[in-house]
């Protein structure tokens, strides 16, 4: 909050140094960070993570001293947050590249046979929760385990369809929290020195494995993810705002909607107003097409007037509030099962 008010003041020069000298810390510190774990809900602890393979924003892989995966087109923003280009907006370009390696992946894995949905609760998730502080207080981070639970019950409601949407084959079991007092990594800078740095010390799992970090977040974002690929990237994952979990400060987005809408793009969804009126949209044929993001809960917004149907403004994977999202549509969930298959169910 102190940053925002600073950049408020002295303008857009003066972030960006204040940007440039914040990643330059975080590059160089190099302090081990204390750590603590405690046992999640379920008694299986994750598997040992394999090797990471580093790859482009496009999935395909790249060379070691490539940069990794950046949050690319998977981020979600309070209105007027984001303080520069969107890093959830994805070109026509990309989203179609993306869309023909999930159809060749898909393939390659599952065979061209018809697709039959899984039955709710064939896919079970094993979450490990990362709570990135920069001291023990909740001020610094540090939020306490009975929000971290409740945002498992807010996943396994939305994902089941008990908020009122269509039923996924997913379900979510946390597996285990991991403290971490850490300054240089408070506050998450996206696509930054520090966030590589952080996710490739702690990710832990398969590709199927759900990290999710929690933290203050830079620019005014509610949170980010990565969309899945071919090859597990340790920059695999999902970071929220610690305070938008169910019982946070970050009201009106403090019911769990921001990791619902996140983990979404783990498993390959698009923002419903991705390519606005034109082109493919979403992927998605039972979403509207919408121009641009929604916030509040604008009822009645038709911003694709020449389309059928009213803006999405109920479905997840726009920018509503908390209160105004409650669904995933069937087609979300026929994509995001395909995905699981090509990509994570191994």
């Amino acid at each position: 909050m102190r940053a925002q008010r600073i950049v408020d003041a002295v303008g857009r020069t003066a972030r960006l140094i204040a940007v440039v000298v914040l990643l330059l810390t975080a590059a160089t510190a190099n302090p081990r960070p204390a750590s603590a774990a405690e046992p999640g809900l379920g008694t299986q602890r994750p598997a040992a993570q394999g090797p990471a393979a580093r790859g482009t924003t496009h999935g395909s892989a790249a060379p070691a001293d490539h940069c990794l995966q950046p949050a690319a087109g998977n981020a979600k923003v309070r209105p007027g947050g984001a303080g520069r280009h969107d890093p959830n907006e994805l070109a026509p370009g990309e989203a179609a590249e993306r869309d023909r390696a999930l159809d060749a992946a898909y393939a390659e894995r599952v065979g061209p046979g018809p697709y039959v949905l899984p039955h709710p609760g064939a896919y079970r998730i094993p979450v490990v929760v990362h709570v990135i502080a920069k001291d023990r207080t909740r001020p610094g981070g540090n939020i306490p385990r009975a929000l971290i639970e409740a945002q498992i019950k807010v996943l396994n409601d939305a994902y089941s369809g008990r908020t009122g949407g269509a039923p996924t084959p997913f379900r979510f079991e946390l597996r285990r929290i991991n403290r971490v007092i850490h300054p240089a990594w408070y506050p998450i800078v996206v696509e930054s020195p520090a966030e590589r740095q952080m996710k490739t010390m702690l990710r832990s799992g398969g590709p199927g494995t759900l990290n999710l970090y929690t933290g203050l977040l830079s620019e005014g974002l509610l949170g980010w993810a990565t969309f899945p690929e071919r090859r597990l990237d340790r920059y695999d994952g999902v970071v929220v705002l610690a305070e938008s979990l169910p019982g946070g400060t970050a009201g009106p987005y403090d019911e769990g909607d921001t990791a619902t809408h996140e983990v979404g793009h783990w498993l390959n969804l698009y923002h419903t107003f991705q390519g606005g009126c034109a082109g493919a949209g979403d992927a998605v044929a039972d979403t509207p097409a919408e121009e641009g993001p929604a916030f509040g809960c604008p009822t009645g917004r038709d911003s694709c007037a020449q389309d059928p149907g009213a803006d999405p403004i109920h479905n997840f994977m726009d920018y509503t509030t908390d209160a105004c999202m409650h669904e995933f549509t069937p087609g979300q969930v026929r994509r995001m099962a395909r995905a699981w298959r090509a990509y994570r169910d191994r």
